[in-house]
């Protein structure tokens, strides 16, 4: 008998490129990340995000300056970067622009994803053709799970539509789709060939998905930066009023601590029991598919967090005036603290079970014991968590009471 283990390693590169309009003057950072082959051009299909191509049936920034304007219209994002594709000389158009339904209701039919991998079939995309996908969460993940299973993976170049994609999930290496009632339960782990986070397409957010997506930079400030937090608490009224500067740099520097630790963490696969970015949303997978989806991720990981500090602060030290600076900077980037689907506590805690089965092993939940310093747990005392639901009821409604007098 022969025993063999030969331990190997594969390099990646991650590209993240930032600009300003990259529909407009900055299209040629696009084009820059495209690999010709002997001088051909490169072979591209977009997909957009419906989102981003239809008139939004309820405009909630039109009465701001970053009001979306009418996203089907000729000068839209979507229509302005098909024109862009379709003239330059370092594409080949692989068929029409192709449209994907925005939000997570992309990911809980199969039917997507199956005129995904037919799209990829009918234009004989190959794996050094390109997917160009311009979209929200939901999007990147059941797009980015099409590319990633096509030929054993197509290239795909994100261009994120939300602060909550910009700052997290869009540098992300996971794919997904929602299986047995279960959020990503079907998935897979692929490295994106680029990522570029423009400004200008996040002016087609409306304001609540706007707020809600900076849940996820909350989150990573408390992992990992104390002063990165502190100017979310600073600046969370400007941040709630979208304004550019601030909101910019939260994105910027939520993206940098996310990216470095997928490239410099040790773990980008989640080989290991600990999952520290997923703090506060074993919850929040949960509430997600309770409430039918009408809870958007970024709220349901702003509820998530707070519930994780409260508990935190009752089981590991995490000082309680901190908890309460979370759940206060929360509430004033416009997130909401409650939904009614958690009052059903008994239903909020199997996402715990759901949320080991995901890690593969034993339970491993990341709590604070201050910010910037985080603990992993294997037990969750549930009568005080219950509590912590409770108490978190209680300050939503002192919120909501104070925010509408």
């Amino acid at each position: 008998m022969s025993d063999i283990d030969i331990p190997f390693t594969v390099s990646f590169t991650h590209r993240l490129r930032t600009t300003a309009d990259v529909a407009g003057n900055d299209f040629a950072a696009l084009t820059s990340v495209l690999d010709a082959d002997e001088g051909q051009p490169a072979k591209v299909q977009l997909w957009v995000d419906s989102n981003l191509h239809d008139v939004p049936a309820c405009n909630e920034t039109a009465s701001s300056d970053s009001a979306a304007s009418d996203a089907s219209s000729p000068g839209s994002f979507a229509n302005r970067l098909t024109a862009q594709l379709a003239k330059s000389d370092l594409v080949e158009l692989a068929g029409p622009m192709h449209v994907i339904p925005g939000g997570e209701v992309c990911k809980n039919s199969p039917d997507v994803l199956e005129t995904l991998l037919g799209l990829i079939n009918e234009h004989n995309m190959d794996r050094r053709s390109y997917v160009i996908l311009a979209g929200g969460g939901a999007v990147l993940d059941v797009a980015g799970y099409a590319a990633a299973i096509a030929h054993r993976g197509i290239r795909l170049i994100r261009l994120p539509s939300t602060t909550l994609a910009q700052a997290d999930s869009g540098v992300g290496v996971k794919n997904a789709i929602n299986y047995f009632g279960k959020k990503n339960w079907v998935g897979t782990f692929a490295v994106p060939w680029a990522v570029i986070n423009d400004t200008e397409i996040l002016q087609t957010l409306p304001d609540r998905d706007f707020r809600s997506g900076l849940t996820e930079a909350v989150k990573v400030a408390l992992l990992k930066d104390p002063k990165f937090f502190a100017y979310l608490q600073e600046h969370a009224d400007s941040l709630r009023q979208r304004e550019p500067a601030v909101s910019s740099e939260a994105i910027k520097r939520s993206c940098r601590l996310h990216i470095d630790h997928i490239t410099r963490g040790g773990d980008p696969f989640e080989g290991l029991e600990a999952r520290p970015l997923d703090f506060g949303h074993w919850s929040a997978h949960r509430l997600e598919p309770m409430t039918q989806y009408a809870l958007r991720h970024g709220e349901a990981v702003g509820i998530g967090v707070a519930l994780d500090s409260l508990y935190s602060s009752r089981k590991f030290g995490f000082p309680e005036s901190d908890a309460m600076r979370v759940i206060e900077t929360l509430a004033m980037i416009g997130t909401p603290l409650w939904c009614d689907a958690i009052r059903d506590t008994d239903a909020v805690l199997q996402g715990l079970e759901e949320f080991r089965q995901h890690l593969g092993g034993r339970l491993t939940v990341t709590m604070l014991k201050r910010i910037g310093e985080s603990v992993n747990v294997h037990e969750i005392d549930r009568t005080v968590m219950r509590k912590c639901i409770e108490d978190l009821q209680t300050i939503a409604a002192q919120h909501e009471s104070v925010a509408t007098n």
